[in-house]
């Protein structure tokens, strides 16, 4: 079976059960490493990135038939940061190379597909697109006054996300809808 040809309500509580597995473990990395047990927060922390892949795949094929092209930009977004994080892991990066950037991308534009979409609500998506300003402005100098108020919002907007695919999932007749006005190539 393909990714995409998944039933949508089922797609949509796994990529809730998907967010709800790496926001658990991108804490227990964070919480690992702040004790000192840096090889276990690694470990934990390559789980968390492998957690992203998956849900980043997911998000792509719920997105498709918002904006194909949109949803694929922001996977390859999700991917590069992915990729970047693994790596600042094994300490094979650069110094001012970090993955924050990229998310900071993909949560534009993933706020952008909600906001289109039909099937979920457009306040997820505008909470989104705040989520991803608020990363861009972590590379700002002065983001460190701000950096608490800026990881909140980011958490808000994701945990309402993840909550919200949990718990009520998406409208299955408008994601229907959509998928059947998406372009054929």
């Amino acid at each position: 079976m393909k990714l995409g040809a998944a039933a949508p309500p089922r797609r949509s509580r796994t990529i809730g059960v998907v967010y709800l597995v790496y926001f658990l473990t991108a804490i227990l990395g964070e919480a690992l490493h702040s004790r000192g047990l840096l090889a276990v927060g690694n470990a934990v922390s390559l789980i968390g990135y492998a957690c992203y892949v998956a849900l980043t795949l997911l998000f792509y094929s719920l997105f498709k038939p918002v904006n194909a092209s949109v949803s694929l930009i922001a996977a390859c977004f999700s991917l590069v940061g992915c990729v970047i994080g693994a790596l600042a892991v094994f300490h094979r990066l650069p110094s001012g190379v970090g993955p924050l950037l990229f998310f900071a991308c993909y949560c534009l534009l993933i706020g952008y597909l909600i906001m289109r979409s039909i099937f979920l609500p457009r306040v997820l998506g505008a909470l989104m697109v705040l989520a991803g300003l608020g990363w861009l402005a972590f590379s700002l100098p002065m983001a460190s006054h701000f950096s608490r108020y800026l990881e909140a919002l980011g958490i808000l907007a994701e945990g309402s996300l993840m909550l919200w695919l949990l718990i009520v999932g998406i409208n299955v007749r408008r994601w229907k809808q959509q998928t059947r006005a998406m372009p054929r190539r």
